[in-house]
Formats: C-alpha cells, structure tokens, sequence
C-alpha cells in the first residue's frame, strides 16, 4: 500500500521525496477534476442541443472594492500563511502527521497577518485598475457550463458533510466513542452520503439557474460514476480499510494471468491501521500494520466496474433523447454494482425482523428502484406525446 504519494514515488522511482500529500487526498482531487471534466463534456453537449440555455446575469464594472470583499481576502491571506509559514518552518512534523497538522489551531501568526496584508492589498489593486469615475451596470451572458465553479465548491462541501454523517450513521458506537474525531477527519467517508447531499446541491444551484432538475440529473450521471470509479483507485491504493470479507479461497484458474492481490490481499502499510497486532516485520514508521488475513480487494474491484460503466454511459449519451432516463440508467447500474460488492465487503450490518443487511444495500436497492420509475416514466412520456402528436 501507498498511504502517502511520498511512498508511492519511492516505489515507482527509487527517490525519496518528502510531500505532504496522503494517497486517498490525492486521487480524490483527481476524482473530483474528472468530473469536472465530464460535467463541462455534457453542459456543452446538452446546449448545443437546447435542453438548456444560456441565461443572463447583471454584473456591476468599475466599482471600489468593498470592504467585505478586502475583508474576505485579508481573511483567506491569513489562513493561508498562519498555516504556510508554520508548515515551512516544521515541515517535517507536518509530514509525520499531515492531517492532525493541518486540522490543528496551530500556526504562524507573522505569516498569517503578512499574508492577509498582502492579499487584501492585491484585490485593492487589481480592483483600482479597472475602477471608474462612474460604475456601470450590464448584463453578461453566462453559459451553464461556467457554473461549474460553484457546483464544484457546493458538491465538494456538502457531499462531505453528507459522507461523514451517513459514516457516523453506519458506524454508531465508533461515532459515540469520539464524534468529534469521526466528523472532522478526512478517514470515514461513506460514498452514498456524499452523493446524496452533494446531488441536493448541486439541484439547488442548477435549478436557481433555469436548469431542470432532470437534465442536471442527466448531465450527473455519467461524471459521478467515472468520479466514483477514480476515488475508489485512491482507496485501494491507501487501504483505507473500504476492502472486502476475508479470501482464504485459492486463486481460480481463470484469473491464473492476475497477479495474487487481485483475488486476495492483505493491504500492508494500509492507512486504517487495521490489524493493530499484526505488523509487518523489520518495519519502521506509522504505516507498519498489515490484515492477519487476506480480504476480497473491493475497491479494486469497484474501480474496474464503474470505469468501464462509465464508459458505457459515456458511449451511449448521444442517443437517449428523453430527460432523466440516463439518469435513471445511472442509479440502476450504480445500485446493482454496490449491492453485490456488498456481499463481500466488510460493513456494519443491521438486523430488522429478521433480515440482515446493510445501510448501502438498503440505499442500492431504493437506488435501483428510483431508477427503474425515471427510465419507465421517461418512457411514458415519450409514449403520451407521440399518441398525442398523431391524435
């Protein structure tokens, strides 16, 4: 396992360059830009073919800078050097401990007051240049693709929000043992938490631009599985403990050409610090536990199935016409595939008369049925307005 990009360059390189980057943090940034990729694709695509439009909005030009707005960049120039300078002068405690270091209240308070000087100063310059003796009002053009900023910030925010208390749900007694802990680390996330607080986000700001709720669904669909395929390389990568039921089972001859871990693996150096009996011999660091026993890697499995769904969805989208059926083709394909991984996955399971399952088999399954309403009443509909059309 890499449970920092550090490791992963040494092991791929042979050098050893100390970065303060963790392996999940880093592919989830990737995650996050391929969607953002994927959005951008199908926002163009969906315009240029009129199911959405561009709308306008008034800008004021040549006004003096606020005070609220010198404000907000004198406050994020502190933050950014309270912690910076702080970082540079103990870089290597904050490679120890990444996480801690950057959650923690502790800084450089001459780093952060230079940087706020000097960030408020730059906005009041920038702002001076382009200011006029007489501020004028207009109206811009604004393509719906260039929201993707804001719905990039309301869905990374909320989504986590929504990751961290659908993980706090799914595991209660680690919850009441240290919430606080639990519900500001970056460890804990649970994928369908995120998606559906970072989906009612996302809505609201679609739908406050003239966007219905069904062609933004539509537009989702296919970024959020190659989104959720990318994440899952950064939880295999770190073993961040997201792996399966224990694998004693020997490699079948089918999978003879797939190298060991593939069928089953123990995740050495994971990030969960699973195991915490069981080290790894003649290792030195924090990252030094392996499992006593080899598991179903999950989210290996994961990421192979939802890139190439992605890559179904991607090749598909040009010929699904009605809104909120390749959305509907999403949820269906997202609920079938977490539900079986389910069956192999460590996870906390509930009992309710009788029958065990698990929060995400539960949600899967209300996904998969959610889905197969949006595909039947897209179909429906297009059946009412052909026999009207005809009529």
């Amino acid at each position: 396992m890499f449970p920092t990009i550090t490791s992963l360059i040494k092991y791929l390189t042979g050098l050893d360059i100390l970065l303060p980057v963790q392996t999940f943090g880093f592919f989830v940034a990737i995650a996050f830009m391929a969607a953002y990729w994927a959005f951008t694709q199908e926002f163009k695509r969906k315009e240029k073919l009129g199911y959405i439009h561009p709308f306008e909005k008034e800008v004021t030009v040549g006004a003096k800078a606020s005070a609220a707005e010198l404000a907000g960049n004198g406050l994020f120039g502190f933050i950014l050097g309270y912690k910076l300078v702080d970082m540079i002068f103990n870089y290597h405690a904050m490679i120890d401990d990444s996480q801690a270091f950057i959650l923690s209240l502790r800084g450089n308070w001459i780093g952060g007051i230079l940087l706020a000087a000097l960030f408020a100063y730059w906005a009041y310059y920038e702002n001076k240049k382009q200011e006029l003796p007489q501020p004028v009002t207009k109206k811009v053009l604004v393509h719906p693709y260039e929201l993707m900023g804001t719905i990039l910030l309301w869905s990374a925010v909320w989504g986590f929000i929504g990751a961290k208390v659908f993980n706090a749900l799914e595991n209660w007694g680690q919850f009441m043992s240290d919430p606080v802990g639990m519900l500001i680390g970056f460890e804990g996330l649970t994928f369908y938490g995120g998606l559906i607080c970072g989906g009612i986000a996302v809505l609201y700001i679609a739908n406050k631009h003239g966007i219905k709720p069904l062609n933004m669904l539509d537009i989702g669909g296919p970024g959020m599985m190659l989104s959720y395929g990318v994440g899952r390389i950064g939880c295999q990568m770190s073993g961040d403990g997201d792996w399966g039921v224990p694998n004693l089972n020997p490699k079948p001859h089918w999978l003879s050409w797939a190298p060991d871990w593939m069928w089953s693996f123990k995740f050495p150096h994971n990030v969960s610090h699973e195991d915490s009996g069981n080290i790894i011999p003649d290792c030195v660091g924090k990252f030094c536990n392996e499992l006593k026993l080899p598991v179903y890697p999950t989210s290996f499995y994961e990421s192979v199935i939802c890139i190439a769904l992605f890559l179904f969805l991607w090749s598909i989208r040009d010929r699904i016409k009605i809104p909120g059926i390749m959305f509907g083709i999403y949820l269906v394909l997202n609920g079938v595939e977490r539900f079986f991984i389910e069956l192999i996955r460590v996870n906390t399971r509930y009992n309710v008369a009788g029958i065990s399952f698990t929060q995400a088999e539960m949600i899967s399954l209300c996904l998969i049925v959610f889905g197969v309403v949006l595909i039947t009443s897209g179909l429906n509909r297009r059946e009412k307005t052909a026999s009207n059309t005809h009529g």
